[in-house]
């Protein structure tokens, strides 16, 4: 019965574009995989990729030249990599990472049929081609799942202790209405919990930054699967609430591509650095570092501030002793005018003397002549 009702759920859940959006040429010089329509570019390379469970998926990896982080990214339900693919371009381009998307199993021209299984299936023989073909080390990867790729990224990422982050879009807390809003039947609710439901479990299991991004006018998944996925997460990251945003448009908010640039240059610092930015639900100790460490700044260049004010030694005088040396400068110039002035009246009144002695000298020869 439990198989016969997940089949079900799973008719239900996964909704492939039909016909597929693309189709998968070879080039006759080259012999690369091309996806038709679109032209070819020297930094995108079209893959196919066996899985465990024995079918065959369509990836393409796009290389970023100056790119330190490899995004591995699980599309939305009703999506394949045709109508992904002009986002994947600029999503690599503006991120500056490399990024590889992959169709599940059932969708554009991967062969078999969606499933839950199926997509854990699929996500690992994409990020196996990841570390094999293009040497992706676990600690630089970053896992973004949207809507139902949340089940394959959350069930990835609680299984590798050191993956660099995880991006959740418009994610899915269990499987009740994946596909539908919330007026359904009891019967279909019922078979939707069997759907994605372990993600409330596993998102506890992630040991990496998580970011949460939904729109608060989700009609698909409530907003509130989004907020309750993010209160589980182990090390928080500011999360995205878009304000009018729904299910399938978030990617036209400017703000969605700037929090994503600055969550990815946040993750790529080294631990040490980034612990004032994510947050650790265990550690709540790390809320209150990063104030530390602004205090710890803070109070050294008062010091030394006030250590250069006590030991550096004057360059002038004060004003005080200007205005003193101003005062007795002015009293100098005074005494020097009084003295010569002095010197001034003195020989004024030698030379009236001697000039009186001469009067008296001549009145005496006169007197003598007579």
């Amino acid at each position: 019965m439990g198989g016969v009702t997940s089949s079900i759920a799973a008719k239900l859940a996964f909704c492939p574009p039909s016909p597929s959006s693309y189709r998968l040429v070879s080039d006759e010089v080259t012999g690369l995989l091309l996806m038709n329509p679109f032209p070819h570019r020297e930094n995108v390379e079209i893959l196919k990729l066996q899985t465990r469970k024995g079918t065959e998926i369509v990836a393409m990896y796009v290389r970023h030249p100056m790119a330190t982080s490899t995004l591995l990214y699980s599309h939305g339900n009703a999506a394949d990599l045709g109508q992904m693919y002009e986002l994947f371009i600029e999503l690599s381009i503006h991120l500056k990472v490399n990024l590889m998307g992959y169709d599940y199993s059932g969708y554009g021209q991967s062969t078999g049929k969606p499933s839950e299984s199926h997509t854990y299936a699929d996500i690992e023989a994409a990020y196996k081609c990841l570390e094999e073909s293009y040497g992706a080390k676990q600690e630089d990867v970053i896992l973004y799942g949207q809507s139902v790729g949340s089940g394959p990224t959350l069930d990835l990422a609680a299984r590798l202790p050191q993956l660099r982050a995880v991006v959740l879009h418009s994610p899915i807390l269990s499987g009740l209405r994946v596909m539908y809003p919330v007026k359904k039947t009891y019967c279909c609710m019922f078979m939707f919990s069997f759907f994605f439901v372990q993600n409330i479990d596993k998102i506890t299991l992630v040991n990496c930054p998580v970011l949460v991004i939904h729109g608060t006018s989700d009609e698909v998944v409530d907003c509130s699967h989004g907020k309750q996925l993010w209160e589980l997460s182990k090390e928080k990251y500011e999360p995205l609430w878009l304000e009018g945003g729904s299910h399938c448009d978030l990617e036209h908010y400017p703000e969605y591509i700037k929090h994503l640039k600055k969550f990815i240059t946040t993750v790529e610092r080294p631990l040490s650095s980034r612990a004032s930015t994510c947050q650790s639900e265990n550690q709540s100790s790390d809320v209150e570092m990063p104030r530390q460490s602004v205090d710890r700044r803070e109070k050294p260049p008062r010091q030394s501030v006030d250590r250069r004010v006590k030991e550096k030694p004057p360059k002038g005088p004060s004003k005080k002793s200007k205005l003193r040396i101003t005062f007795e400068q002015h009293l100098d110039r005074s005494r020097r005018s009084v003295d010569l002035h002095d010197k001034a009246r003195k020989s004024v009144d030698q030379h009236h003397q001697i000039e009186r002695g001469r009067k008296s000298v001549d009145r005496l020869d006169r007197v003598r002549s007579e």
